[in-house]
């Protein structure tokens, strides 16, 4: 096969993925996690989780993906409880991250990626 150590035993493709600004493990992440703020199925939500996603998911660093991604799996009506303040969010849900998050329903002009 040409060089650059492509054999027919050891065939070359498509070199992986494997860092984030070529779409790799960390950048498909944080593209899944896009989608699925966006897309919850409980309208208020997804608004209020996708813009949050749309300005932030870039710059979390690994746990505040790993919170996000809990988040994302809680219940939506509880979720939606927390952050309009009806109920308060259970401790392991109660951080710097939710709070940034819960700002988002407090703008005067929020932006919403419908």
């Amino acid at each position: 096969m040409g060089g650059g150590g492509c054999s027919q035993r050891n065939a070359c493709y498509i070199r992986p993925m494997t860092t984030d600004e070529n779409g790799g493990s960390f950048g498909a992440r944080r593209k899944r996690l896009l989608f699925r703020a966006q897309r919850r199925g409980f309208k208020e939500v997804d608004l209020i989780f996708g813009a949050f996603a749309a300005e932030e998911l870039a710059h979390l660093d690994e746990a505040e993906l790993d919170q996000f991604e809990a988040l994302l799996a809680a219940p939506d009506q509880d979720v939606y409880a927390w952050l309009r303040g009806h109920e308060a969010p259970p401790a392991e849900f109660d951080t710097p991250l939710f709070a940034r998050l819960k700002a988002v329903c407090t703008r005067k002009n929020p932006t919403w990626n419908a």
